[in-house]
C-alpha cells in the first residue's frame, strides 16, 4: 500500500509515492501544468507510470483556497475534489490542503540543508510556539503554525495574497512609481509575487520583461536599472514582513519559501534594514528570525505529515 502525495502550483505539479512513512525519491515526478487540461489527467499519467499502485491515502497541496473538500488553483483553471480523487485513485482517504499549509506541516522537520538563516534573532528571546510560512513565487500567501503542548502542530489556512497593501507600503510604492501605476498593485499578491516585480520594473523604467527572474539576474550582473528595481522590491518586501511579524508574532521563526523569496538570500542586509525600519513595536521583529526554506521536497513531506 502506498500514499500518493502532490504539490500543485500554478506552473508545475510534483507527485510522489510514500511507503511506510517514507517518500520514495525515485517516484518524484514533475509535470508542467501547460501540458495538461486538468489535475486528474496528471494523476492518471503518474499512476500509469508507477504501474498503478494500490493507494491507502492521497494528500494534495493546492496553490489556492480549500473548503468543503473542494479546491481550485488561483493561477490556473484547475479544480480539485476529494470525492473525485477518491473515485479516480480508489484510495481509502483523500485530503486536500492549501500549499502553504503543507509547508507549515513540514516546518518541524526542516534542518541542515533544508533551511538557511536570513536573519537570526537573540537566542535568549521569549518564544511562543508560533511560526509563520510566507510563500512568494507565482503567487503569495501565508500559513500560521502553532506548536501544540502535547506534540504535533496546527496549521491555519489563509488567503493573505488577496488582501490590500498596508498603507505605509502603498505610500512608499506610490512615491517611487507614481499614482498612475498604482492600479496594477491592487493586492498583496499582485505586488509581491513574481509578476509584481516585473510590474514594478515596468513602472519605474518602462521596460517590460517576459520573466521576473530576468530582473534578479540582471541586478546580480550589475545592471543599474534592474538593481534599482530589485532594491525597491526588497525594501517593500521587508516592510511587509514587519507587518506580518506584528500580525502573527511568529517568535519561533518566519519561514520564507518560493522563487521570489529565495532571491532575497543575496540581499539579506537590505531586507533586514526594512524589516527593522519602524521603531514602533520594533521588539517583535527584532525577536523574529527569518529563515529560508530550501528543501524542494518540503511540501511533499508536509502532505505526508498531514495525512498520517
Amino acid at each position: 500500500m502506498a500514499v500518493l502525495l502532490a504539490d500543485v502550483g500554478g506552473t508545475n505539479a510534483r507527485l510522489a509515492l510514500a511507503r511506510n512513512g517514507v517518500i520514495d525519491a525515485e517516484t518524484i515526478t514533475r509535470y508542467r501544468g501547460d501540458d495538461y487540461d486538468s489535475f486528474d489527467k496528471v494523476v492518471q499519467t503518474f499512476l500509469t507510470e508507477q504501474d498503478n499502485p494500490r493507494l491507502s491515502a492521497v494528500c494534495v497541496a493546492v496553490a489556492g483556497p480549500v473548503a468543503g473538500g473542494q479546491a481550485a488553483l488561483t493561477n490556473r483553471d484547475w479544480d480539485f475534489s476529494e470525492d473525485r480523487l477518491a473515485r479516480l485513485t480508489d484510495a481509502d482517504h483523500v485530503r486536500l490542503i492549501n500549499d502553504l499549509m503543507a509547508l507549515g506541516y513540514a516546518t518541524p522537520r526542516l534542518d541542515g540543508d533544508g533551511v538557511s538563516v536570513l536573519r537570526s534573532a537573540p537566542a535568549h528571546r521569549a518564544r511562543n510556539a508560533q511560526a509563520l510560512v510566507v510563500g512568494a513565487g507565482t503567487g503569495f500567501n501565508v500559513c500560521a503554525v502553532q506548536h501544540l503542548p502535547g506534540g504535533g502542530i496546527s496549521c491555519q489556512e489563509a488567503e493573505e495574497g488577496h488582501t490590500s497593501l498596508p498603507a505605509n507600503i502603498h505610500a512608499r510604492l506610490m512615491e517611487r512609481v507614481g499614482a498612475q501605476a498604482m492600479p496594477a498593485f491592487f493586492s498583496t499578491e499582485e505586488t509581491f509575487a513574481g509578476r509584481g516585480l516585473a510590474q514594478i520594473h515596468l513602472a519605474m523604467h518602462g521596460e517590460k520583461v517576459a520573466r521576473a527572474e530576468a530582473i534578479s539576474t540582471a541586478a546580480m550582473q550589475g545592471d543599474p536599472r534592474a538593481e534599482e528595481t530589485y532594491s525597491l522590491f526588497t525594501e517593500l518586501f521587508g516592510l511587509h514582513l514587519r507587518e506580518l511579524a506584528l500580525r502573527f508574532m511568529p517568535l519561533d521563526g518566519m519561514f520564507l519559501a518560493g522563487s521570489v523569496a529565495r532571491s532575497f538570500a543575496h540581499r539579506t542586509q537590505l531586507l533586514e534594514d526594512a524589516f527593522l525600519a519602524e521603531p514602533y513595536m520594533r521588539h517583535i521583529p527584532e525577536n523574529t528570525p527569518l529563515l529560508l526554506i530550501r528543501d524542494d521536497m518540503a511540501a511533499l513531506h508536509g502532505c505526508l505529515s498531514a495525512i498520517s
